[in-house]
């Protein structure tokens, strides 16, 4: 019997996810829901209580230095928050892997996972311990209120990336 390949990949992050260590129960003060809503653009728009709701479906992990948080090639069924640390996204494996990006705390990655089932087309490894949220599409959906936001935050988000990049390309193409 041959199995699908995306399905052992998707098994792949799900165990990766299981096996990042889970920080003990977050409580959010509502100083730090504010200070979340202020800062973290994909939950822009968000009623404080929507907020509340929405981090209420989150996984929090705390990921070391180095560990790789989801692999380029593995089938996404969520995206991620990161709330304090920093990671690096990256293309191609080490020792050739290319940096694309380094996101600080309030910066999301992953979210391409919410529209659709797509491989991951980078690779995202913490640069520094790192606490991050993980948002799964499954409960992201369930609760309309929240995703209706979420989603139309995570358009704008990529159209800004898209932008930029095209940008890049046109600066090295030297049209610009």
């Amino acid at each position: 019997m041959k199995i699908d390949p995306a399905i052992i990949q998707f098994s792949a992050e799900n165990v990766r996810a299981q096996m990042l260590p889970r920080v003990d129960a977050v409580q959010l003060d509502p100083v730090m829901v504010q200070k979340i809503r202020q800062r973290v653009p994909v939950f822009s728009g968000m009623s404080a209580e929507c907020l509340g709701r929405t981090l209420a479906l989150a996984q929090h992990f705390s990921v070391q230095a180095n560990v790789v948080v989801c692999a380029e090639g593995e089938v996404g069924d969520a995206f991620y928050v990161l709330i304090s640390g920093e990671v690096r996204i990256e293309k191609g494996q080490p020792p050739i892997a290319v940096e694309l990006a380094r996101l600080g705390p309030g910066h999301c990655f992953g979210e391409m996972a919410l529209v659709g089932r797509h491989v991951r087309s980078a690779t995202v490894r913490a640069l520094k311990d790192s606490i991050i949220m993980r948002f799964d599409r499954y409960r992201v959906d369930a609760n309309a209120e929240s995703a209706q936001i979420i989603y139309r935050n995570i358009a704008g988000i990529l159209a800004s990336r898209l932008e930029s990049s095209s940008e890049q390309l046109a600066d090295l193409d030297g049209r610009r």
